[in-house]
């Protein structure tokens, strides 16, 4: 059976950001344990941190043996973690790209050509995921505000649109946007962070979130205006609390 190409884009949260709070990692998992495995294969890429042994460490503490077969990938060290890193991506079920600088992950994964590996892992059906510049590469362009004032970069472009993050959090982020895109950049989505967009193919599928006001937004200009308007949002704790209300 084919399986479908799937991106979740968070705003910011999963492991690194959310102590205690495992929905939006448990979701990415599930999408990956759909796959047909009762341990999927999970890859993190710590390369926007700069392969920071701390990020990795907490990585293998929240993806452990007991669920998936966990490995990362380490582009900033003599040993990488594999020979052949493209193969290594196709043969995932969810590969989990961390936060840090999209700047610097963009420049790394295309000097490795691995900008064209995840695409031949999207469309293989490998989950793709990530967090702030790991949700912000799958996109045409996205806004970077990871040193100092945000502005646009380029993508990967597997979503032919633009994305901003942490939108909620730091207070700059929403009005380079509304700005970007009234200046021609593509429209696109804003998430909050605990906000995660899921795409399936090129469209959005569902938004889901981690925390009951988590927020995201399509934005576009429209007759030289930019619209902003807010999406449906899916609280996967109140899921996980029904099921919980159930078996009680």
């Amino acid at each position: 059976m084919t399986r479908p190409r799937q991106i979740v884009a968070f705003g910011g949260g999963g492991f690194s950001m959310e102590a205690g709070n495992p929905l939006l990692d448990d979701y990415v998992l599930g999408l990956a344990t759909a796959a047909g495995r009762d341990r999927p294969k999970v890859c993190f890429l710590p390369t926007a941190s700069g392969d920071a042994d701390h990020y990795i460490v907490r990585f293998y503490r929240h993806f452990p043996a007991s669920r998936c077969e966990s490995s990362h990938v380490s582009l900033f060290r003599r040993d990488c973690g594999t020979d052949d890193v493209r193969a290594h991506l196709l043969e995932q079920d969810l590969v989990y790209v961390g936060g840090g600088s999209v700047i610097c992950l963009m420049g790394v994964l295309r000097a490795h050509g691995l900008d064209v590996a995840l695409r031949e892992a999207w469309e293989a059906g490998v989950v793709l995921c990530g967090l702030s510049a790991g949700s912000l590469c799958w996109f045409a362009e996205a806004m970077t505000g990871y040193h100092g004032a945000s502005r646009p970069v380029q993508g990967i472009g597997l979503i032919p649109s633009s994305n901003a993050v942490h939108y909620d959090k730091e207070p700059h982020r929403r009005p380079a946007y509304h700005a970007a895109v009234g200046g021609g950049m593509p429209g696109g989505y804003a998430a909050e962070d605990g906000a995660a967009l899921h795409f399936v193919g090129e469209s959005l599928a569902r938004v889901v979130s981690s925390r009951p006001e988590a927020r995201a937004y399509r934005v576009d200009a429209v007759d030289g205006d930019v619209v902003e308007l807010p999406l449906a949002v899916d609280y996967l704790g109140a899921a996980a609390g029904a099921e919980a209300a159930l078996a009680a």
